[in-house]
């Protein structure tokens, strides 16, 4: 008995009959599919990392305890987001293959062939590396994202008391230096705006504006240009 219907290949349930001329490729949330996943517009399919059962000093995480990390490897591509007046198509920042970290709020988590993976914009693209750690030589920012090395300088207080930048309350570094620089935004007509930025100015940018990343235990964050105050 053949199930097929012509022009139609969607969906099959778990444990249901397959039909003799479908050819499943991969199963997303359970059911089988026809081929691999494809992402549409400008989003980018992720195979999210295992998280971290063990911290750097060899300490073993159980339950909550274990560290979840918003990073992964891009396994495939949507062909890019249209100009809603221009009709120009736009590239896409990441390829096959390249390692991403993205916001941590980011995405939409899905389970695609047994393994955990996520659907991310291309703009939730933080920072993206080549090979198969994060490092700082490796690492390389989109658009007119900005890679600052913030200032975790020390302060001291009128009584004499001396505290990290980072443990101030209610505050957070938004100073550094710049480390890395995106190749610029595209504009409606194609052309790239690139950012009037370069590696070694210091910057001061917006308050909470940056989303932190660390690369190989330093602490850096990604800027937008528009959320960067001065130079100096």
């Amino acid at each position: 008995i053949s199930l097929s219907v012509p022009g139609c290949h969607a969906f099959i349930a778990p444990g249901s009959v397959r039909a003799t001329n479908i050819r499943l490729g991969a199963k997303l949330e359970g059911w089988e599919i026809e081929g691999a996943l494809k992402p549409t517009n400008n989003f980018v399919l992720v195979k999210v990392v295992d998280v971290e059962d063990e911290t750097e000093g060899g300490i073993l995480l159980t339950g909550t305890a274990k560290i979840k990390k918003s990073e992964g490897t891009v396994i495939s591509v949507g062909p890019g987001k249209t100009h809603q007046e221009s009709g120009l198509l736009f590239p896409m920042p990441v390829v096959e293959g390249e390692g991403v970290v993205y916001g941590k709020y980011d995405g939409t988590e899905l389970d695609y062939d047994g393994n955990k993976h996520t659907l991310i914009r291309d703009d939730d693209v933080l920072v993206k590396y080549s090979g198969d750690k994060l490092t700082l030589e490796s690492a390389d920012v989109v658009s007119d994202n900005v890679l600052v090395k913030v200032d975790v300088s020390e302060e001291e207080t009128s009584s004499g008391l001396v505290i990290a930048a980072t443990a101030k309350k209610g505050s957070k570094p938004s100073t550094g230096e710049v480390v890395k620089v995106g190749p610029g935004r595209m504009a409606s007509n194609g052309a790239i705006m690139t950012v009037d930025i370069d590696t070694g100015d210091m910057v001061k940018f917006r308050d909470f504006a940056g989303n932190e990343v660390s690369i190989e235990g330093g602490e850096y964050a990604v800027v937008r240009m528009t959320d960067i105050l001065a130079k100096f």
